[in-house]
């Protein structure tokens, strides 16, 4: 998979979401999702929203995905947004 198409995916999976991927080899990805629906959730209920949105990706096309999950308040602390 390249990286705009994860990107896109979990975009639409999560409206209102901005999506940041990237890859050296196209198998293993890092992405960082800044997105409002984060808000109130912890670190691993994040990921399964992310996880959802790529489905039988995951293992698959999608080797190893690291994963940043902020809202758009936590993005901005850090000056990630």
């Amino acid at each position: 998979m390249q990286t705009h198409e994860i990107a896109e995916l979990i975009e639409a999976a999560l409206p209102g979401a901005r999506a940041h991927v990237v890859s050296e080899d196209n198998v293993h990805f890092a992405t960082r999702v800044i997105s409002a629906a984060f808000a109130g959730k912890r670190v691993i209920a994040r990921h399964q929203m992310i996880y959802g949105a790529l489905g039988a990706r995951m293992g698959n096309e999608i080797h190893a995905l690291s994963i940043d999950a902020l809202t758009p308040e936590e993005a901005a602390a850090r000056g990630a947004g």
